[in-house]
């Protein structure tokens, strides 16, 4: 009897460490989703920003990777319904032969958006940077924040502490060509949420910061202006 009992104490305590565990261990997703409470939207809900902020998710050569295009699409439904009057789109040009923001505004100038109106970020190497760069170099104070709906909250959340009021739609598209993707991408936000509640907390510098740029001033003036 009494091995038995110690097998059972033995049993409850291994429970019992892993109850803490998972508690502790998704602490930072419940954090990040709290930050992002009642700002999640639809593209038909989401109520008027003056500037879209896309997020870069890789190119192929010139073109945008099936995660990205899907965030462009957003972008284009929330600029034709006139939800946004601009479009920050800000991925990676680390290098010369990968540009992100390049292919994402050819595509949506293909598509009928006003070059005017799509501004680039070159220096956006992560969601953090992407956000503070936003705020403190192109100057919007508010903004619709579009990605995946598995990223979407993560990204609010940043952007929420780098000082931009802003609501997210996210691309919810699962089927066909984007399953593993956005498997992947579901399964990295419980990790990236823990470097997300150390960006919130520290507020460190972005990679890159630079000169304040008009590209959006500019953008929305040309709007009022027709």
């Amino acid at each position: 009897m009494a091995k038995f009992l110690r097998a059972r104490r033995g049993q409850r305590i291994i429970f019992q460490a892993a109850v803490v565990a998972a508690v502790v261990g998704l602490t930072p997703v419940t954090w990040v989703y709290a930050a992002a409470d009642g700002r999640v939207r639809t593209a038909s809900d989401v109520p008027h920003m003056p500037v879209a902020l896309v997020l870069g998710a890789g190119v192929w050569g010139d073109q945008p990777s099936r995660l990205l295009a899907r965030r462009l699409d957003v972008a284009l439904e929330l600029y034709r319904t006139g939800k946004v009057d601009v479009i920050l789109v800000s991925g990676d040009n680390s290098r010369d032969s990968y540009n992100e923001p390049d292919v994402m505004r050819r595509y949506l100038v293909e598509r009928g958006v006003p070059a005017k109106h799509v501004v680039a970020d070159y220096a956006g190497f992560s969601t953090w940077d992407s956000c503070v760069r936003a705020k403190q170099i192109f100057g919007v104070d508010k903004a619709i924040v579009v990605s995946q709906s598995f990223h979407v909250r993560r990204a609010l959340a940043l952007c929420d502490a780098a000082g931009v009021d802003a609501y997210g739609v996210g691309d919810d598209s699962m089927g066909g060509d984007l399953v593993g993707p956005t498997v992947f991408g579901s399964a990295r936000e419980i990790l990236a949420a823990y470097k997300a509640v150390g960006e919130m907390t520290l507020k460190p510098s972005p990679a890159a910061l630079g000169a304040k740029e008009t590209g959006v001033a500019e953008a929305l003036a040309d709007r009022t202006a027709r």
